[in-house]
């Protein structure tokens, strides 16, 4: 019987294609574990320490990586502080949506909720307020797109309460929604100075409550109270 060459038989193309394919898919899937791992360790470092506080070279070397690994997953650090900033605004308003769910159709006890809900997050020891806001002490008036991202959000989170405001029938709701939005900014930043919930956060809720009977006060809502009518 004539014996045949193994050599002299063509290797089979699909076989070799699919092994090209998987390796790619491989890589791949090595090459954005390692820009998560990049990603998530920098929005931890951004959130304890700061945006300028923070180089890529810190970056790098607490995700166990290096910078030429950093700069093949972002194109730089400006582009990585970006995707932070909207990674942080796509949670706050996840939180936000949360709070507000509770009490559908009730905009008075949806506004409560927030300061509840926020003085809960407050009491986390991982807590250093509102991340876009310290990014907005941050960042110098040369970076404009990082700027505009955070007026973006800020004035969403301002329309936001005055329609809440103006849902509870407040007489001005415009002032009642921007002392709110005082309120809860400031809530924020205290909790950067005083610890836990020790310091003035923990007077928000009923200063929120003196502010809506205020604005409401003489109004069709005059009288309405949480868990009332």
């Amino acid at each position: 019987m004539k014996k045949t060459n193994p050599a002299a038989v063509p290797a089979d193309s699909s076989s070799g294609k699919a092994a090209a394919v998987s390796r790619r898919a491989a890589a791949e899937v090595g090459r954005l574990r390692v820009r998560d791992r990049l990603f998530q360790t920098a929005c931890d470092l951004f959130y304890r320490h700061g945006i300028h506080g923070v180089g890529v070279d810190a970056i790098a070397l607490e995700a166990g990586s290096n910078k030429m690994s950093f700069y093949r997953s972002f194109a730089s650090k400006e582009a990585l502080v970006a995707e932070y900033l909207r990674e942080q605004e796509r949670e706050y308003w996840a939180w936000w949506d949360a709070a507000v769910a509770r009490h559908p159709n009730d905009p008075r006890r949806q506004v409560e909720t927030l300061f509840e809900a926020q003085l809960e997050v407050a009491l986390s020891r991982h807590c250093r307020g509102c991340a876009l806001g310290n990014a907005a002490a941050e960042i110098s008036e040369d970076e404009d797109d990082l700027s505009r991202m955070v007026r973006a959000f800020k004035e969403k989170v301002r329309a936001r309460l005055h329609g809440l405001a103006r849902e509870m029938g407040a007489r001005d709701p415009e002032a009642l929604g921007d002392a709110l939005m005082l309120l809860l900014d400031g809530g924020h930043f205290t909790r950067l100075v005083f610890p836990l919930d020790s310091g003035p956060i923990s007077a928000a809720l009923p200063a929120v409550r003196a502010l809506i009977d205020a604005h409401l006060r003489g109004t069709h809502r005059d009288g309405h109270r949480s868990g009332k009518s």
